[in-house]
């Protein structure tokens, strides 16, 4: 019964691996027994995977479909520390399953163009949105090293501190993992030091 909570249009629907299935009976759990029941009824998510992020901890990223994102961010703090604590010593992190479309060429037979919410830039982007949701991005600068590799540094709004400052880190290797671009995350003003 629990698999109702994966999406229908999603592969791991069929054969959801060990944590998928995990994570389905935590939901399912947390609807039945909570007050978050009318808030969890419609969500539904397409996969998860475990992602190392250093030092011994992992992370559960939690794909869910677009659409379905906005609901989510609606209880999504509260629903995070729930699944925290049942997964325990896991960071547990939302992200929404976005596809990035090739550049058309002569050759394929698109007929459309292409939207800019399907580049690899907007979805990257929207990823790093995703990520850090809670906390706003305030400012981010890219800094380009003399052997050729960028590092992205991301500031984050210094108010939410205190409630994703353990996770920093978690950040940046999931982040890492996902899209092979390295990003540093830091607290404060950006504007303070042009």
């Amino acid at each position: 019964m629990a698999t109702v909570k994966i999406a229908h249009n999603s592969p791991s629907r069929a054969k959801p691996s060990e944590l998928e299935s995990a994570i389905a009976q935590a939901l399912y759990d947390l609807e039945t027994q909570s007050d978050l029941k009318a808030a969890l009824r419609p969500l539904q998510f397409s996969s998860a995977r475990e992602i190392e992020a250093g030092g011994g901890k992992k992370a559960i990223v939690i794909f869910v479909p677009v659409p379905q994102l906005a609901a989510f961010h609606k209880i999504q703090q509260r629903l995070t520390r729930e699944l925290e604590k049942k997964f325990s010593d896991r960071h547990v992190i939302f992200l929404g399953l976005r596809r990035i479309l090739p550049i058309p060429s002569r050759r394929s037979r698109i007929t459309q163009k292409r939207p800019r919410s399907r580049t690899l830039t907007a979805v990257h982007e929207a990823l790093l949105q995703d990520l850090v949701y809670p906390t706003e991005i305030v400012g981010k600068r890219v800094r380009t090293k003399t052997d050729g590799s960028k590092v992205t540094k991301v500031f984050l709004d210094a108010k939410e501190k205190s409630g994703v400052d353990y996770k920093v880190d978690t950040f940046g290797e999931v982040y890492r993992k996902l899209t092979g671009k390295q990003v540093n995350f830091e607290f404060g003003g950006a504007a303070a030091e042009y």
